[in-house]
C-alpha cells in the first residue's frame, strides 16, 4: 500500500516546533495544536452561552445548560447527592473529550484525533484515577482500603476476593484509555479505508459512478456512525468516571 493511501498515516505524530526542556522532547505537535483548539472551541462554547445568561435562556445558553445538567443527572444517578460537587469536573472531562472526538471528524482540514491516541487518552484517565484515589482517602483516610475487603466475606475467602479486587482497581485506568483510544482507531480506519476505495472504484471501468456508489454509501453511513461512536465514548468515558467516583465516595 502506498503511503498516501496508508490508513494509520492519519495517526501520525508531527512536530511543529521542536522543544527540549531538561533532556526532554516537549515539542509542540499537532496533537498539542488540535487539544488546543479543543480548548477554544469549548471557551468560545461557554462564553458564548454564559456571557448574558438570561431567564428564558436563548439557544447557546440552553444547549450549555443542557450539557451541564446532564452530567449533574448523571452524577445524581451514579454518585448520589454529593455528587453535585464533581460536575465540574466530570463536565470538563466529558467536554473536552467530546470535541477532540468530533474535531478528528472533520473533513479536508487535517484534521487530527488525539484521543485516537493511547498516551492522551492514558493521561485523561490517570488524572480520573489519581483523583478518585485522593478523594477515597480524603473522605475515608485509610478506611477506603476496605473498599477491596467486601462487606461480610468470610476471611478465607476474603484473601482470595482481596487481590483481584486490587487489582481489577488498579488496571481500571488502563481499561478506561483503551476504550476510548481503540474505537476512535478502528473507526478513522475503516472511514479511511472506505473513502479509499471510493477514489479506486470511481475511476475504475466505464461507469464509475456505479462502482463508487456502494463504498461511498457505506462511508456516508459510517461517518454517521462515527459521529455516534463519538458521542457514545465521551459519554461512556464520564459515566466510568461517575462510577469511579461512586467508589470513593460511597465505598460501593
Amino acid at each position: 500500500m502506498a503511503a498516501g493511501n496508508n490508513p494509520m498515516e492519519q495517526f501520525a505524530i508531527r512536530v511543529i516546533h521542536p522543544f527540549n526542556a531538561g533532556g526532554y522532547d516537549v515539542s509542540f505537535t499537532n496533537s498539542s495544536l488540535w487539544m488546543l483548539i479543543a480548548l477554544g472551541v469549548i471557551a468560545v462554547f461557554l462564553f458564548v452561552g454564559t456571557a448574558r445568561p438570561q431567564l428564558v435562556p436563548g439557544r447557546a445558553q440552553a444547549a450549555v445548560e443542557y450539557v451541564y445538567d446532564f452530567v449533574r443527572g448523571m452524577l445524581d444517578d451514579n454518585v448520589g447527592p454529593e455528587g453535585k460537587r464533581f460536575t465540574p469536573l466530570i463536565f470538563s472531562v466529558f467536554i473536552f473529550v467530546l470535541i477532540l472526538n468530533l474535531l478528528g471528524l472533520i473533513p479536508w482540514v487535517g484534521a487530527f484525533t488525539p484521543t485516537s491516541h493511547v498516551a492522551v487518552t492514558l493521561a485523561l484517565a490517570l488524572i480520573v484515577f489519581l483523583i478518585v484515589c485522593i478523594v477515597g482517602f480524603w473522605k475515608h483516610g485509610l478506611h477506603f482500603l476496605t473498599l477491596f475487603w467486601p462487606k461480610g466475606v468470610h476471611p478465607v475467602l476474603g484473601l482470595f476476593i482481596m487481590p483481584i479486587e486490587v487489582i481489577s482497581f488498579l488496571v481500571r485506568p488502563f481499561t478506561l484509555a483503551i476504550r476510548l483510544f481503540a474505537n476512535m482507531t478502528a473507526g478513522h480506519v475503516l472511514l479511511n479505508v472506505f473513502g479509499t476505495f471510493v477514489v479506486a472504484l470511481g475511476s475504475f471501468g466505464a461507469l464509475p459512478y456505479v462502482f463508487g456508489a456502494v463504498p461511498l454509501a457505506v462511508n456516508v453511513a459510517l461517518t454517521a456512525l462515527e459521529l455516534l461512536i463519538a458521542v457514545i465514548q465521551a459519554y461512556v468515558f464520564a459515566l466510568l468516571a461517575s462510577i469511579y467516583l461512586n467508589d470513593a465516595v460511597n465505598l460501593h
